[in-house]
């Protein structure tokens, strides 16, 4: 018995709290605030119905509708002025994207530009990448040291052959003095000979 008389006892609450808030919420329904759908429902709320011929017909006040056609109207021209300013933001924005790639095209041509300057060294007027004009560079490098090498073995080969034909001088001209000294001696030997033969044909 008590827990028939708890329940009955919540069930009145519950009810009561609905029709509460179902009152406040009609309340609350107003022309003159709230949304459009909410308007709409406060017409209908407000509106008186009657039976003609079988059916069903809602009154509703002319001054009612005539201020929800208001409403409606200033929502409309409220959504279509958001909407222009909509378009405007976004053909703004448009333009700034627009603009900003473009900027980024250039700085992107500046930089490959800058790279490729970077990257590349002036070689007889004419930009070369830097392993070419490495390459070049170190090809003229080795062909003049080549060149020095060369002259080097040149100048010790033509020293070395000038230090022979010295050498090869000197042992004949020691060999011709030698040879006239030789010769001198026999000339005068035999010139003694000579004049110790013609002494003894005088003395004859």
């Amino acid at each position: 018995m008590k827990g028939f008389r708890l329940l009955f006892i919540l069930l009145s609450l519950l009810t009561v709290g609905f029709m509460t808030a179902q009152e406040t919420s009609q309340s609350d329904l107003s022309l003159d605030k709230g949304h459009i759908d909410s308007q709409f429902e406060y017409i209908y709320k407000k509106s008186g119905n009657y039976r003609a011929d079988g059916k069903k017909y809602e009154v509703v006040r002319t001054i009612s509708l005539d201020k929800l056609r208001r409403n409606v109207l200033d929502s409309l021209s409220e959504f279509n002025k958001k909407a222009v300013e909509l378009k405007t933001t976004i053909s703004g924005h448009e333009s700034t994207i627009a603009s900003l790639n473009k900027k980024l095209e250039e700085t992107t041509n500046n930089l490959t530009s800058v790279t490729e300057e970077k990257d590349s060294m002036s070689f007889l007027g004419m930009l070369v990448s830097k392993i070419t004009y490495n390459t070049i560079l170190w090809t003229i490098v080795a062909g003049l040291l080549g060149l020095f090498l060369f002259f080097v073995y040149k100048f010790r080969r033509s020293n070395i052959l000038t230090q022979e034909a010295k050498t090869s001088l000197t042992e004949v001209e020691e060999e011709y003095e030698d040879h006239r000294r030789r010769a001198l001696e026999r000339e005068q030997k035999i010139s003694r000979q000579l004049q110790d033969e013609i002494n003894k044909y005088k003395k004859n």
